[in-house]
């Protein structure tokens, strides 16, 4: 029988639900997490102008014409000096390492030319592999051309001033055309791997929670070592097979270029997957349902993209974000996947990016194993 509709039910029925909600605090707190996190990271952390960018220096004409466009690189705001290469050598090595954006060369009898009329060339090699964070910078090298030399072009030159003194000849090394899929297509492989093997490997383990089968788990004679082996080495198997598939669609499909070695790449995204398994790992022992299980994984996924330089330049972020994205494994392997595609990097060069995923392996699975020994009280 249908009764009328009666506030002192529905009160009851809203009461109940802030008091589930109340119990359940991790739902909540990611519900309110989740949305401040986004107003920080878009309203502070992202940044589509990147300025103060590193720059190596090798001046082979040391005059005052050269140390003039050093001050006049330094005062423009975009570029950063921060190191002065001895041999072209030493700044093409920066480059190729990732530590400096861009590498400006003065070459060879630049004063002398200048002097004598003619117009010398200022090289400019720039690391497009990420063609938003040099675009922009690389656009007021037409305007430094111009001023860079006005208070030091008097008496003879005087009429120099009033036109370009030099030519910037612009190299856009490792994608001279800028095209964006090279930069994205090979980062989707980290973000895909990331949301997936994360995701799967949190909802395995909480799924058989719901399920009432981690009892059985538990009463098995495994260490806890040997439970996390067994559940992520095969979600290793898949992490290989989505990289594979990206892979081939990057060059068949997209035909970006693959110039370094591709088993060097499968080793390091190995290493890549199993800190991401044991991440999930360690979140199937926090939380106490699959929705609690993707939610965390969503936390965790979004600033992986939005901090480790995927979709907006690294280095156009706020320091404290940056060093927010130096802790996260998506940053590293971002470098490593373009820096060996893109750059033909080696060993040598990938292993600053190297340690930081051995460290965030070990930490998160000494963190899972104690969360599960817990478990088994």
């Amino acid at each position: 029988m249908m009764r009328g509709f009666s506030f002192a039910r529905l009160f009851a029925i809203l009461m109940k639900e802030f008091i589930q909600m109340r119990r359940d605090r991790m739902t909540f707190g990611l519900m309110i997490g989740v949305p401040l996190m986004q107003l920080l990271l878009f309203g502070f952390a992202i940044n589509t102008d990147p300025r103060h960018l590193p720059t190596v220096v090798h001046i082979a004409d040391d005059s005052v014409y050269a140390r003039s466009i050093a001050a006049a690189l330094k005062n423009s705001e975009y570029f950063d000096i921060i190191a002065t290469a001895r041999t072209p050598q030493e700044a093409e090595r920066m480059l190729d390492e990732g530590d400096v954006a861009f590498a400006i060369t003065v070459p060879v009898n630049f004063a002398r030319d200048l002097v004598r009329g003619q117009t010398p060339q200022l090289l400019i090699q720039a690391d497009a592999s990420d063609p938003a964070a040099s675009s922009i910078a690389l656009a007021t090298i037409s305007e430094l051309a111009t001023s860079a030399l006005k208070d030091d072009l008097v008496g003879p030159l005087a009429s120099r001033a009033t036109r370009p003194a030099f030519i910037a000849v612009i190299q856009r090394r490792y994608n001279p055309e800028g095209i964006t899929q090279y930069n994205i297509v090979p980062g989707l492989i980290a973000v895909i791997l990331t949301m997936t093997m994360v995701m799967v490997t949190a909802m395995a383990m909480t799924r058989e929670r719901e399920k009432g089968t981690f009892e059985n788990l538990l009463a098995m004679p495994a260490s806890p070592f040997e439970v996390m082996i067994g559940k992520i080495t095969p979600y290793v198997v898949v992490g290989y097979i989505q990289a594979t598939l990206i892979i081939l669609g990057a060059h068949y499909v997209f035909h970006v270029p693959m110039i370094g070695s591709l088993a060097l790449l499968a080793g390091t995204a190995g290493l890549f997957i199993a800190a991401n398994l044991a991440l999930g790992f360690t979140f199937s022992t926090i939380a106490t349902n699959q929705l609690q299980a993707m939610q965390m994984t969503v936390f965790f996924l979004l600033p992986s993209i939005l901090l480790s330089g995927f979709m907006f330049p690294f280095r156009g972020m706020p320091n404290w974000a940056q060093w927010a994205g130096e802790a996260l494994p998506n940053t590293h392997f971002l470098r490593i996947v373009r820096g060996i595609l893109l750059k033909g990097n080696g060993p040598a060069e990938i292993w600053p990016h190297v340690w930081p995923l051995l460290i965030f392996l070990f930490v998160v699975g000494s963190l899972a194993l104690l969360r599960y020994r817990r478990t088994l009280d």
